[in-house]
């Protein structure tokens, strides 16, 4: 997973880049500039996401023997609160600095059962999931003025089970708390009194397990992808700030993004009567761009948007029938065309989008007597959320210019191949989790905030 960072990382480097202009140039003003926005305080909090696990297991029977490989990746929704404090002040170069301490406790419904792998002892079903988790962060981000953009980094600590079930056997299975690390980004605005709003991802390593038992060996890796949109309240938060006026979204806008996305594609390899479940996990960067077009109704902004991305996601380490079986998939490209509803506060604008969407998965399955390529152009739906506000570059761009980072789920349907000279049939269900940050510019009038 660590291929998503450098997306994760270009989240808070473009929302940042924003802070560093300070002023928003705005010809059109007619009455005095609201007071300065201070992020300096206490907050409390809550959040709502997805959680996806991405963690390479090795199953060896007997100990010692050649290795069934496949991602665990338990999946599902997560939810919790967080409190924070926040430390606001201006530096020489950069403007306002935001630099803070956050913990959160997390409810999770994170579970994988789908993984089952035939031996010796018969068909070993695997199952993992996430009861709960932690983190404990600091945070660093540019302010420009109601919104800032941030990185995260600290502590994590996670409820792990896993489980073991085999026929006539007693099931091998531990539940531990598990400690680590954690790496993240994202972006806050201010949405009106002392509220604030927030999307953020959060990678989560918590470390990795061996285990023997019987003539058996077990490998673990812990790797966990967190996505969440959140609210806080800030206590004895600024009073003094006045909302500004909403900023002039409508017209067509034209850009570029770019970022990182991780596959969850449960997936069966039939052969000879025998079936094998697991996950390929593609991960990767992508990038692209994107046209679209807004139109305004007051604080509210209807759109619609095409974009067409290539990606590097990709997963060759699943092995299954005793690694008699290799897999590597790959996203090589997809595109999406989406209708957006947005509400505009000042000058960001927080939007959800959802539409259809559609992308190449190429499948190689390399067997004792066959390498076969499969190439399938596959379509379904998107569905995500984003935040998106003016992008002035250290003043090098104008008021046209604005960033956006966005999430965005995308299920592909399910892709299914004949291989082995037509003795093996290989399925997938492909959905995918992306994490993005773009900059757009608007061919219509700035996107400045009218007094």
């Amino acid at each position: 997973m660590k291929k998503i960072l450098a997306g994760v990382a270009l989240i808070g480097s473009a929302v940042s880049a924003q802070a560093a202009d300070l002023a928003v140039k705005a010809p059109y003003l007619k009455a005095p500039i609201a007071a300065v926005y201070d992020w300096t305080g206490f907050y409390i909090g809550g959040n709502v996401g997805v959680g996806l696990g991405r963690g390479l297991q090795s199953h060896v029977f007997p100990a010692g023997g050649v290795a069934d490989n496949s991602f665990l990746s338990p999946h599902g929704v997560i939810g919790g609160g967080q409190v924070g404090f926040n430390w606001q002040s201006n530096t020489t170069f950069l403007g306002p600095l935001l630099i803070g301490i956050e913990a959160d406790i997390q409810g999770s419904g994170m579970t994988d059962g789908h993984t089952n792998l035939n031996s010796l002892l018969g068909v070993s079903n695997f199952n993992q999931k996430l009861d709960w988790f932690t983190t404990v962060r600091g945070r660093i981000g540019m302010v420009r003025g109601p919104v800032v953009g941030y990185v995260t980094g600290g502590f994590a600590a996670a409820d792990v089970k896993t489980t073991v079930t085999q026929p006539g056997l007693v099931p091998f299975n531990f539940s531990e708390t598990r400690t680590g690390w954690t790496i993240g980004s994202g972006v806050e605005a201010a949405i009106g009194g002392n509220w604030t709003g927030k999307i953020e991802y959060l990678y989560l390593d918590l470390g990795n397990r061996n285990d023997v038992f019987g003539t058996q060996a077990l490998r673990t890796e812990y790797r966990e992808n967190i996505f969440r949109v959140g609210l806080n309240y800030r206590i004895g938060g600024t009073g003094m700030y006045i909302t500004p006026p909403p900023a002039n979204w409508a017209g067509l806008y034209l850009g570029g993004n770019f970022g990182g996305a991780t596959a969850h594609n449960r997936s069966t390899s039939s052969l000879i009567g025998l079936n094998e479940d697991f996950n390929l996990s593609p991960d990767g960067y992508f990038g692209g761009g994107q046209i679209g077009y807004n139109w305004q109704a007051a604080n509210w902004v209807f759109g619609a948007e095409a974009d067409f991305q290539g990606s590097t996601q990709k997963d060759d380490h699943a092995g299954v029938f005793g690694s008699n079986i290799l897999y590597n998939q790959k996203l090589p490209w997809f595109g999406t065309a989406r209708a957006r509803l947005g509400y505009t506060i000042g000058s960001t604008l927080m939007y959800a989008t959802g539409g259809y969407a559609y992308g190449n998965v190429k499948t190689n399955i390399v067997t004792p007597v066959s390498n076969e390529t499969f190439n399938r152009t596959r379509s379904g739906y998107a569905v995500g959320v984003g935040v998106e506000t003016p992008f002035q570059l250290f003043g090098l761009l104008g008021p046209n210019w604005t960033s956006k980072t966005e999430y965005l789920y995308v299920d592909l349907g399910s892709t299914s191949d004949i291989y082995a000279g037509g003795v093996g049939v290989s399925t997938s269900k492909v959905t995918n989790h992306m994490l993005r940050t773009g900059i757009n510019y608007h061919f219509n009038q700035p996107v400045v905030a009218r007094y």
